[in-house]
């Protein structure tokens, strides 16, 4: 039986955190992490598959969604910001253990969340997000201009990042059956990029995002010394990094569990049920 998801929001550090939330409080938790530039709406058909054993939560960034969108002189939009605004809303929903669903760019929050509280952190779940520099791909040429010089970039990097064709481009990548994505996927996304203060909030995270790359190897070596349980899914029509990702985090946790998926970016666009038979079998065992 389907359960009741409730659409809540919490003060984390001044700012109003909107979270949407399923499942039974006793319930191992799973903390769902999304991407750019999505939102905690990205998580809902996973909410409605998995919310009758376990204690989903899904959170929207500020700057994202339904939270706060403070202006950017007053809030740094960084991850190391993003990452403590996520740890505080833990704290404050009395979070001690939990799994992290880290999608895009929930990895750099979430690696960033896991190695600042490595006790809290129970598994890894991993849904087309970076940990390794050859993952980003050729098609980044234009973003790393942009962090070597934001002013001479800034206007080619914020046409290859938030237009509406990037926008649709993200969603769908290569995968011929385009008839199985809902045009309002990228259309609603775009309308949010279009919104006031959201260019200038976007390129200042994504020039942050150089710090991810510093920050890969620290990542590759908590994974390497520590071997957290994780499981790797991946859209194979997913344009926005290289394909040989999955298998990097095979060879930093040899037990991890990988699926390609036929599905793009987003791969809960079109595989949501096939996502959450993998992690129901991922999650048994967990406490």
């Amino acid at each position: 039986m389907e359960q009741q998801v409730f659409y809540r929001t919490v003060k984390v550090d001044g700012l109003s955190v909107f979270y949407r939330e399923v499942g039974p409080k006793d319930a191992p938790v799973i903390l769902l992490l999304h991407g750019l530039p999505s939102s905690s709406r990205m998580f809902q058909s996973l909410l409605a598959r998995l919310g009758d054993q376990y204690h989903l939560i899904a959170p929207d960034y500020p700057g994202y969604g339904h939270s706060d969108w403070p202006d950017p002189r007053q809030f740094s939009y960084t991850f190391d910001a993003i990452a403590n605004v996520m740890n505080g809303l833990t704290v404050a929903l009395r979070l001690s253990h939990y799994t992290l669903y880290m999608q895009d760019y929930g990895g750099p929050v979430g690696f960033r969340m896991a190695l600042a509280h490595p006790e809290r952190v129970q598994a890894l779940i991993v849904q087309d997000a970076v940990a390794h520099n050859e993952g980003l791909g050729a098609n980044w040429a234009t973003r790393r201009a942009f962090w070597a010089d934001r002013p001479a970039g800034e206007t080619a990097l914020r046409s290859d990042l938030l237009s509406l064709a990037a926008t649709k481009r993200r969603h769908v990548g290569d995968d011929p059956t385009v008839e199985l994505y809902d045009p309002d996927l990228w259309m609603d996304e775009y309308a949010f990029l279009n919104s006031p203060g959201q260019a200038q909030i976007q390129s200042d995270l994504f020039y942050d995002y150089r710090t991810n790359v510093e920050a890969y190897p620290t990542w590759q070596a908590w994974m390497q010394k520590t071997h957290p349980k994780l499981l790797v899914l991946w859209g194979r029509h997913d344009l926005s990094f290289d394909p040989g990702e999955p298998e990097r985090y095979r060879r930093d946790v040899p037990s991890a569990e990988v699926h390609v998926l036929d599905a793009g970016h987003f791969a809960l666009d079109t595989k949501a049920d096939e996502i959450a038979t993998l992690v129901r079998g991922f999650m048994k065992g967990q406490k």
